[in-house]
């Protein structure tokens, strides 16, 4: 009796922080908010946090069109063996006239480690205190996005290439991959979910906005995100102004 009493307690909470999106090759499963306190620049800031689940090819989960069939498929589907996406959630960030976005691929070494051949982790940051300023918006963490989407050991692999010389657009071609293989159509699915008012996106790259626009969401604008150069990382930037078209913003380099 207990046992049934509790099942129905978490099956309530559950089904009222979860909700399905259909489309057309499959559904996605966006779970929250759930309230995360964030240590920024030595203060607590408040954020509300989303995470989110294809099933399209998720071995292991049926697709069935209860959230219960969901959940009682997870201890088959051995999602720690794969990477999920999320999202941060500042302010009403349904309802603001105006809100920062920020599609940020993950960076394990730099986001994690503070590496400093990239200038990931200061973006990560630095975008999360513009929105919390700002008074509302969403970064998204978009998990299945690790080396312009060739996968942390692939971009290991990457990085030997580079130290030898070669850039970063050709080490991933160099292996086979195309220099830039992600995909956005998962983070516009649950940005459409939460928002359907006007959003301006936090970013110096022209592939990021146009896929956003491209998808029909409500892109108003764009803002650029420079800072954190040093001499670990000018070629990586360099290239990516000269080879992938980051628009070049403030930064000095020659």
């Amino acid at each position: 009796m207990i046992i049934e009493t509790t099942n129905n307690i978490s099956s309530k909470i559950i089904n009222e922080k979860i909700q399905m999106v259909p489309y057309k090759e499959g559904k996605t499963y966006i779970i929250g908010p759930i309230n995360l306190p964030v240590q920024l620049e030595g203060k607590t800031v408040f954020f509300k946090w989303y995470c989110w689940l294809d099933v399209k090819d998720v071995e292991g989960i049926q697709s069935g069109n209860q959230i219960e069939e969901l959940i009682k498929n997870l201890p088959n589907a051995n999602l720690a063996h794969s990477q999920q996406s999320s999202v941060l959630v500042y302010g009403d960030f349904e309802h603001a006239d105006n809100a920062l976005i920020r599609m940020h691929s993950i960076c394990h070494t730099g986001d994690i480690f503070g590496s400093k051949r990239c200038d990931c982790g200061f973006q990560l940051k630095q975008s999360m205190k513009m929105i919390s300023e700002h008074g509302a918006g969403a970064l998204f963490y978009l998990a299945n996005h690790e080396g312009r989407g060739i996968g942390l050991f692939s971009k290991a692999l990457a990085y030997l290439l580079q130290e030898e010389g070669l850039d970063t657009v050709e080490a991933n071609e160099h292996l086979g991959f195309a220099d830039d293989s992600r995909s956005y159509d998962e983070a516009i699915r649950v940005l459409q979910t939460l928002r359907q008012l006007p959003v301006t996106l936090i970013t110096n790259n022209p592939n990021k906005l146009k896929a956003l626009q491209d998808s029909g969401a409500n892109v108003a604008d764009r803002i650029p995100l420079w800072g954190d150069i040093s001499d670990y990382n000018k070629h990586y930037l360099k290239t990516k102004m000269e080879k992938a078209g980051h628009f070049r913003g403030g930064y000095p380099i020659e």
